[in-house]
């Protein structure tokens, strides 16, 4: 079974709450109890529990939308879809699976099944035994030298396995982290947790998310150019729409985006972190959105689709995604960094060749409509998933790190075994906002008689 990204640790449950609730925490005075600096999956987790616990809130948004990296619309195609991440793993833990559930929304079960095509054609049942036991073998060694701490990259604990060697590699590497295995942390590679119980939204995933974040006050539009000192007395914050004050902030930007130094932060971010976030840098994983119209390969809704290579050149495709006729072609890693700079038409190009190298020149008459999501060149986000490089495998938990004692980081990047996926990214915003709340909690007095 192909690798792919969840997280172990859910905290139990998700606070429900009421407009009337949520709302009637935010003060218009500017000064707050918490700041949340991004409005993606992290910053509507913590934002929730803020309010939840009585306290107010400031979140901010650069964009002029929610939902960072998660992000839905109908694009030019006329029905909504998924334009970032798609899939929910672990269902029967997963918090945004329950909240979906609550919100009444339509959640559908992914297929089950990989495709695998040689050639022009699938997979015999003897070539997929043989991928599989490739994989798992790939996948035993790299972990195991992760397991007993030996951070190198996972391109060199990687085994020969013959003739599935470019194709293992790339099911394990671009497609399932973002990023090539000679780029990849052993050491985190291990700590990820296979989940492969996947899950999506119909109307796309973004419309969970605006669900879930409807009670809340969000300042869209809102850049975060300055945040004030940190040592004593309120953190200031300068934005383009205002400024905030605020006893603990939250920040929620991707790790590249934290690396870049595009915020200035009065009192300067132990090196430590820096270098933690820029060792958690972003992967590639943009995307060419592409109309197959009938359905003429039987693809059954939202199913993986993998193509034997021989070199670095590969997509991985998603079919009928949400229950329609549209498909995703994933273009992660190196190669998709490279296709993707090269713009939307390359992209196109690169998938219509695929179809007629894999299911005849004819089939090229299938592909209709196309676009191209690139989130390697938005400024807001500025690439994929993250994935550490070799020898910095346990830089996730120093971005957990408070900072100050009282700002925290949460993000995907924070989690150490659900990085790369949106409930990774809320179980940190959960878990920030609980560290906030501590800080902020009174502090008890000595009970009479006791030390």
């Amino acid at each position: 079974m192909i690798r792919h990204l969840s997280r172990r640790g859910f905290l139990a449950g998700s606070v429900s709450l009421t407009a009337a609730q949520a709302l009637g925490q935010v003060p218009a005075s500017g000064d707050v109890d918490v700041a949340i600096v991004g409005a993606g999956a992290a910053g509507i987790a913590a934002a929730r529990r803020v309010a939840s616990a009585g306290r107010t809130y400031a979140l901010l948004e650069a964009s002029d939308r929610i939902g960072g990296r998660v992000w839905s619309g109908r694009g030019g195609f006329g029905i909504e879809h998924d334009r970032g991440a798609h899939f929910m793993s672990a269902s029967g833990r997963n918090p945004l699976v329950a909240l979906g559930r609550l919100e009444k929304l339509e959640l559908q079960n992914a297929s089950p099944f990989r495709r695998i095509y040689v050639g022009q054609r699938e997979a015999r049942d003897s070539e997929y035994d043989a991928f599989t036991a490739a994989l798992r073998r790939a996948n035993r060694a790299i972990s195991a030298a992760g397991e007993a701490g030996r951070d190198i990259a996972a391109s060199q604990a990687m085994p020969d396995v013959g003739d599935w060697t470019r194709t293992v590699g790339f099911a394990l590497g671009p497609n399932a982290v973002s990023k090539n295995l000679e780029n990849v942390s052993t050491v985190d590679f291990a700590r990820l947790e296979d989940q492969p119980d996947e899950v999506v939204c119909r109307t796309g995933l973004g419309q969970l998310l605006t669900a879930v974040a409807r009670p809340l006050k969000v300042t869209l539009a809102s850049s975060v150019i300055r945040i004030g000192p940190a040592a004593r007395g309120p953190i200031f914050l300068e934005t383009s729409r205002g400024n905030i004050r605020a006893e603990t902030v939250i920040v929620t930007v991707s790790s590249n985006l934290l690396a870049s130094g595009r915020f200035k932060f009065d009192t300067a971010l132990p090196k430590r972190t820096l270098d933690a976030a820029e060792a958690l840098s972003l992967g590639t994983r943009d995307r060419l959105i592409f109309e197959l119209k009938g359905n003429p390969f039987r693809f059954t809704n939202d199913q993986r689709i993998l193509f034997k290579g021989m070199d670095a050149r590969n997509v991985g495709f998603v079919g009928r995604a949400g229950g329609s006729d549209l498909c995703f072609a994933e273009f992660t890693g190196s190669f998709g960094r490279e296709m993707s700079a090269k713009g939307e038409a390359a992209m196109r190009a690169f998938v219509a060749d695929q179809i007629a190298e894999h299911f005849g020149a004819q089939a090229r008459k299938y592909l209709g409509r196309a676009e191209a999501v690139r989130w390697s060149s938005d400024p807001l986000i500025l690439g994929g998933t993250s994935a550490a490089v070799p020898g910095k495998g346990n830089s996730r938990r120093i971005l957990a790190e408070p900072l100050f004692d009282r700002m925290f980081l949460a993000g995907e990047a924070v989690h150490e075994t659900w990085y790369g996926s949106v409930a990774g990214a809320w179980v940190t915003g959960e878990r920030a906002a609980d560290a906030a709340l501590r800080y902020l909690a009174p502090k008890q007095a000595p009970v009479k008689g006791k030390k």
